[in-house]
């Protein structure tokens, strides 16, 4: 589910922490390039202002640092994070119903076309 400052994600993978440090990679510097060819002074001006001062390697700061990764150990515990996510673009007033936010897996749990492939059949 992706929102306009942040996402949330299920994943499996068998080196999780490094299939996330390759997503983070791949999307910032598609995202940059596209800032850069859109000629987005602003927005490149405060990623670059947001670049923490030992990241000599980038010139800009796309995602924070690090995730906040949860296993998912119950049927139970992966509906509870289902529903937190489905429920964040309706708790920010942005729709009524999480089915209506064009960028939610809740799309794909009701049945209707989403915009990425999700795997629905968890169990």
């Amino acid at each position: 589910m992706i929102l306009e400052n942040h996402l949330h994600l299920i994943a499996s993978a068998a080196n999780l922490s490094s299939a996330v440090k390759s997503f983070k990679m791949y999307t910032a510097r598609h995202i940059i390039d596209l800032l850069e060819a859109r000629g987005a002074k602003v927005l490149l001006r405060q990623l670059r202002a947001l670049k923490l001062r030992h990241k000599t390697e980038s010139e800009y700061q796309l995602w924070e640092e690090g995730s906040k990764p949860k296993q998912i150990a119950s049927d139970a515990m992966m509906l509870q994070k289902l529903e937190y996510m489905h429920n964040n673009p309706v708790k920010r007033g942005y729709v009524d119903e999480p089915v209506h936010w064009r960028y939610s897996s809740a799309r794909n749990y009701a049945g209707k076309p989403g915009l990425v492939e999700v795997i629905t059949d968890w169990r």
